[in-house]
């Protein structure tokens, strides 16, 4: 049995479970709103202090953030819903019945990305609503989401790991807290180089700001840093890949 059939049976359990259960849907709705709300309006003055030379609006300058913020947070809560699956005994049936498991991975994480899809769909229509300012092209708009999508798929596969080698959904701090940490030690409220201090050596060696950094400079129509900011993303992918398959032989190997 090829991948793909696999893939897509885990996909449409994974979303239907998501879709059809408000207590699963609406953290991932509306976390990203509140903090896209809480940012972009209540800080908007921070554009006024000295050196803060982003080209765009505040509101642009914060949803890039929240729009990487909520593809990260989605790929963590299919995370939990894997673990979820382990936990409550369907995972280990999935296993039996799956003659090619890495389809099983590969279904967790199309249900992630349109999971996560939703959300930057009525993300972006409420922040061009209140009038965010885009000052890129198509080209860079694509390539603001596509950043999104490859921390999806890093956030997705480092969860999944972890949901595999634990197959419980008490491990759901250990998920997300590491991304949580990543996401706020990247700049949130300024550009890079108006920080100072540790967090500005935090930052430093912080992929996301660089994804980050690179992801406002698409939606203000001034690129810098694109191919670093891509480069980071693919090797966030292929080190998790690894880390997912080999907990998914974990989950596995322990029947």
């Amino acid at each position: 049995m090829t991948v793909w059939p696999v893939a897509r049976g885990v996909a449409w359990r994974t979303l239907h479970n998501v879709l059809t259960t408000p207590s699963l849907l609406l953290p991932g709705l509306l976390f990203p709103l509140f903090f896209f709300t809480a940012f972009a309006g209540g800080l908007s003055q921070v554009s006024e202090v000295p050196g803060f030379d982003f080209a765009g609006d505040y509101t642009a300058f914060q949803f890039v953030f929240v729009l990487l913020q909520s593809a990260a947070f989605g790929g963590v809560f299919t995370g939990f819903g894997i673990a979820r699956d382990f936990e409550g005994g369907f995972g280990k049936r999935l296993l039996l019945a799956s003659p090619n498991r890495i389809g099983i991975l590969v279904g967790y994480a199309l249900a992630a990305l349109v999971r996560w899809g939703i959300t930057a769909t009525m993300l972006t229509a409420i922040a061009l609503l209140v009038g965010m300012d885009v000052g890129g092209g198509p080209v860079d708009v694509i390539g603001l989401y596509t950043l999104a999508l490859l921390l999806n798929v890093a956030a997705l596969l480092w969860s999944a790991g972890i949901a595999f080698r634990f197959r419980t959904i008490q491990v759901g701090p250990l998920m997300q807290m590491p991304v949580f940490l990543l996401l706020f030690f990247a700049p949130v409220y300024v550009p890079v180089d108006l920080l100072s201090g540790w967090i500005e050596t935090a930052a430093t060696v912080n992929p996301v700001t660089y994804m980050l950094e690179a992801g406002r400079s698409l939606i203000s129509g001034a690129p810098t840093e694109v191919a670093l900011a891509f480069t980071l993303g693919l090797v966030l992918i292929a080190v998790f890949a690894v880390w997912g398959v080999r907990g998914l032989r974990r989950a596995e190997a322990a029947g």
